[in-house]
């Protein structure tokens, strides 16, 4: 191996997302994109000719993971998502003429961004909510074929939507399971999530299904049918009314169901300000496309803009669901407006902390749980020799607070480093790319 594909970061402290604990002065060493070791410093050795950087009163922390995103953009996403630290993306439903190759490019490296894995075409029902992106299927047998053929264009994993009949989705789950695939997305209106969960939904997205869930706890009618997106989440304005007991039971049975949660806290924050985020003349819109701005304008034309209660009784949700030992996954529906690549995966971090999540089980959310989710353990999620190198420098503890976790000195991404001067230079990029 040649000695310039070798590098050592010296005298760092590790940032042990696992037992949330740091490693003190260590010497990492990477070579041909893999961890290869870790040492303490004293007593590392550095092989001649490596690169080295220092790591002194430097934190080094697993890359960052975006488990909600719609990935479209080929200039500006990358170059973001890079700079924020985030190394890998978990897709959750795009045209598979778009993404399938765009994933194909950026694997092969004639585009910059992140690792990503994307279910493709999201199955919803007939006909479809978004038909841009979407795949619409009517009946068992349909679903069967539609999980078949995902499968053979290449999807990762399958994406379900709010209008599936309720035996078109017990089809897709099970379809997808015998393959090896698991099932992520909206819990359909059709179905309690408690049910979802039996089937063997795998992970669900948003608040969609807990919304019916709090009005059932309350005794409340309840729809099973779709009604419009978001239909039922004034059911949260009444949290306070729920008895903790019945819903302690009620999430410890989704936990014992191995369901997890992409909670996406920042879509519903950010949608407050819909309008604003629309009009292209909010703090950041240097940094947004030409492209991201039209879908905010296009595809949420007439959009109100959110109640503010929404993701703030969400997020005491959130905490609930945390101090019931439900995993859950950092996540921001990127393509919403007001959400911007990379940086809003800060920003739900944040939120989760403000709400009395304690920070290394936010960290964990953001790298671990999803590497984990997404079958990638083997090589990513932790600081550890034999993983794959796409890691982050910061320069204070994101242990003690979330938001350190944006201080970033530096970004692997599978072994191709960009110190601080190389981040800055992507920004430049997107900025310039941004409005032609």
């Amino acid at each position: 191996m040649a000695q310039a594909d070798r590098m050592a970061i010296i005298g760092v402290a590790v940032v042990d997302v696992a037992s949330g604990t740091i490693v003190p002065e260590q010497t990492v060493l990477i070579a041909g994109g893999v961890i290869e070791a870790l040492a303490p410093a004293d007593v590392a050795v550095v092989p001649a000719g490596a690169r080295v950087i220092d790591g002194r009163g430097l934190y080094v922390m697993p890359g960052l993971v975006d488990a909600h995103a719609h990935y479209f953009e080929r200039e500006t996403f990358g170059r973001l998502y890079v700079a924020s630290g985030v190394t890998l993306v978990r897709d959750m439903g795009m045209a598979n003429e778009l993404i399938f190759p765009l994933r194909a490019e950026i694997a092969g490296g004639s585009a910059l961004g992140p690792e990503v894995l994307t279910a493709g075409a999201i199955l919803d029902g007939a006909p479809p909510l978004i038909p841009l992106i979407s795949r619409g299927v009517a009946t068992p047998d349909e679903a069967r074929q539609a999980v078949r053929d995902q499968v053979a264009a290449g999807s990762d994993f399958i994406k379900v939507y709010s209008t599936l009949a309720a035996d078109v989705f017990a089809a897709i789950v099970d379809e997808a399971h015998a393959l090896g695939l698991k099932v992520a997305g909206h819990v359909p209106d059709s179905v309690p999530i408690e049910e979802a969960a039996i089937a063997g939904l795998d992970s669900v997205e948003h608040f969609f299904g807990f919304d019916k869930l709090v009005g059932r706890l309350l005794g409340a009618p309840v729809r099973q049918a779709y009604a419009g997106m978001g239909a039922d989440a004034g059911f949260f304005a009444r949290l306070g009314e729920l008895d903790p007991a019945d819903l302690s039971r009620a999430l410890a049975s989704l936990r014992a169901s191995g369901l997890a949660v992409c909670p996406t806290l920042v879509t519903f924050k950010v949608g407050v300000q819909t309008k604003l985020y629309q009009s292209g003349t909010f703090s950041g819109s240097d940094l947004v496309s030409g492209e991201l701005l039209g879908m905010w304008r296009s595809l949420w034309a007439g959009q109100d803009d959110l109640e503010a209660y929404i993701w703030e009784r969400w997020a005491k949700f959130v905490v609930a669901l945390h101090d019931a030992g439900v995993p859950l996954m950092v996540g921001t529906d990127l393509s919403v407006p007001g959400v911007c690549p990379g940086l809003s995966v800060h920003d739900e971090m944040a939120i989760w902390r403000d709400a009395g999540i304690p920070a290394p089980d936010v960290l964990r959310s953001a790298t671990l749980v999803p590497v984990r989710w997404l079958g990638l353990g083997d090589r990513l999620g932790t600081v550890t020799a034999g993983k794959t190198a796409s890691l982050v420098l910061v320069r204070a503890n994101p242990l003690d607070d979330v938001r350190h976790a944006q201080e970033i000195e530096g970004v692997f991404l599978q072994g191709r480093y960009f110190d601080r001067a190389a981040l800055d230079l992507l920004l430049a990029e997107v900025r310039r790319a941004a409005r032609p």
